[in-house]
C-alpha cells in the first residue's frame, strides 16, 4: 500500500514538473513569437517611412527638374481637388453621415473620375488646346489618378508636335486615332507599377502605424504637413499613396491644425498683410512663392507642429478611410463619418492648439531669422 502511495507521488510530482517545463517552454515561445513580431511590425515602419521618402524625393525633383514640373504637379493637385474632395464631402459627409443616397452617388461618381481629371487638367496646364486634353482624360477612365497624371503628362509634348507637323483638319483625325489609344496605352502599361509601389508604400504604413503609434505620428505627421506647403500637395500625395486609417487620419487633422499654426507663424514673423496670413492658413499653396523664399523656417515650424498633432491622433486610435483628405476643412469634416463624434472634436481641438502654439514657438525660434517678406518677393 505504502508502495502503491510511493508511486502516486512520484507520478504527481513527475506531472507537475512536465507541466511546468511545457508552459515554460511555451511561454518563451510566445515571448520569442511576440518579439518577431515587433521586429516586423518595426522592419516594415522603416521600409514604409523610406519608401515614402523615396516617393517625395522623387515628386520634388520631378517638380523643379522635369520640364514644366510645377505646372504639372498644381494641375495634378487640382485633379485631387476636384475628384477626392468632391468625394468625400458628398460620398461621406453628405452620403453616409447624413444619410442622403444622392449625394452619395454624386462622391462616388467623383471619386472614380480622379484618372480623368490628372488626365485632362494636366495637358491644360501645359498649354495643350482643351478638346485634346479632354480626349487625354476620358481615355483613361478607369484608371486612378497618376496612371491619367502620367498619360496626361507624356502626351502633352506629343500634341503640339503632331499639331505643327500635321496640316490643319486632318490632325483631329490623326489625334483621335493615335492619342487615344496612346493614352490608355501609358495609363495600362503604369498602373501596376503604381499599384505595386506607391499604394503598396499606404498598406505598409497603415499596418505599421499599430506597432509605433507615436513614431508614426511624429514622422507622417511632420511630412505631410510640410508637404502641404510645399510644391507638391498633401492631398494629391496621400491620393496617390492609397492612405486610410489611422495614417490618413493623422494627415487630415495634422493639416487641419497646419492652418492655425501658419495663422499664428505668418502674424508673428511678419512676412505680409492680414490678408497673405488669412490666405495661408486657408491653403498654405496659395503663398507658395513666400514660402518657397523662407523655406528653413516655414518647414521646419510646419514639422513639429504636424509631428506633434500626428502623435495626438495616433495615441487618440482615429481612422480616416477617405483618401486624399488630407486637407483642412474637408479632412476634418470627413472625420465624424469613421469616429465618434465627441472624440473627434476632442481631439481637433488638442490638434488646433497644438498648432496654434507651434506656430508661436517657431515665431520665437526665427524671431532673429533674416526673413523675406511679400513685398521684397513680390515687389509691391
Amino acid at each position: 500500500m505504502l508502495y502503491f502511495f510511493h508511486v502516486c507521488k512520484k507520478t504527481i510530482i513527475f506531472v507537475k514538473r512536465t507541466k511546468t517545463i511545457v508552459n515554460s517552454y511555451q511561454t518563451k515561445r510566445r515571448i520569442k513569437i511576440h518579439k518577431r513580431k515587433k521586429e516586423i511590425f518595426k522592419m516594415e515602419m522603416v521600409k514604409g517611412i523610406a519608401l515614402l521618402l523615396v516617393v517625395l524625393a522623387g515628386f520634388s525633383l520631378f517638380s523643379l527638374k522635369m520640364p514644366k514640373g510645377m505646372k504639372a504637379m498644381g494641375a495634378l493637385a487640382g485633379a485631387a481637388t476636384a475628384s477626392f474632395l468632391v468625394e468625400a464631402f458628398q460620398l461621406y459627409v453628405g452620403g453616409d453621415l447624413l444619410g442622403f443616397e444622392f449625394l452619395k452617388g454624386v462622391g462616388q461618381a467623383a471619386g472614380s473620375m480622379g484618372g480623368v481629371a490628372a488626365g485632362a487638367l494636366v495637358p491644360i496646364a501645359l498649354g495643350v488646346n482643351p478638346t485634346y486634353a479632354i480626349l487625354i482624360g476620358v481615355s483613361v477612365a478607369g484608371y486612378g489618378i497618376l496612371p491619367g497624371f502620367l498619360a496626361g503628362y507624356i502626351l502633352s509634348f506629343v500634341v503640339p508636335k503632331l499639331e505643327q507637323k500635321i496640316p490643319q483638319g486632318v490632325d483631329l483625325i490623326v489625334i483621335i486615332c493615335l492619342i487615344a489609344p496612346l493614352a490608355r496605352f501609358i495609363a495600362t502599361v503604369s498602373n501596376p507599377v503604381v499599384n505595386s509601389t506607391l499604394l503598396n508604400i499606404g498598406g505598409i504604413l497603415e499596418s505599421a502605424s499599430h506597432s509605433n503609434p507615436i513614431l508614426m505620428g511624429i514622422v507622417l505627421g511632420g511630412i505631410i504637413t510640410v508637404v502641404a506647403t510645399a510644391p507638391l500637395s498633401s492631398m494629391a500625395l496621400t491620393a496617390m499613396l492609397g492612405l486610410t486609417g489611422i495614417p490618413m487620419a493623422i494627415g487630415a487633422l495634422a493639416v487641419m491644425g497646419s492652418s492655425f499654426m501658419n495663422g499664428v507663424f505668418f502674424h508673428r514673423m511678419g512676412f505680409g498683410d492680414r490678408k497673405t496670413t488669412i490666405a495661408v492658413a486657408v491653403e498654405p499653396l496659395t503663398q507658395a512663392d513666400i514660402i518657397s523664399a523662407n523655406p528653413i523656417p516655414v518647414y521646419v515650424t510646419n514639422f513639429i507642429g504636424g509631428a506633434v498633432a500626428g502623435v495626438i491622433v495616433s495615441l487618440f486610435g482615429l481612422v480616416n478611410n477617405a483618401t486624399g483628405t488630407a486637407t483642412p476643412i474637408a479632412g476634418l469634416m470627413v472625420m465624424y463619418g469613421f469616429n465618434d463624434a465627441i472624440v473627434v472634436t476632442k481631439v481637433a481641438l488638442m490638434c488646433a492648439v497644438a498648432g496654434a502654439a507651434a506656430g508661436y514657438l517657431g515665431s520665437l525660434i526665427f524671431k532673429n531669422y533674416k526673413i523675406k517678406t511679400v513685398n521684397e518677393i513680390r515687389g509691391n
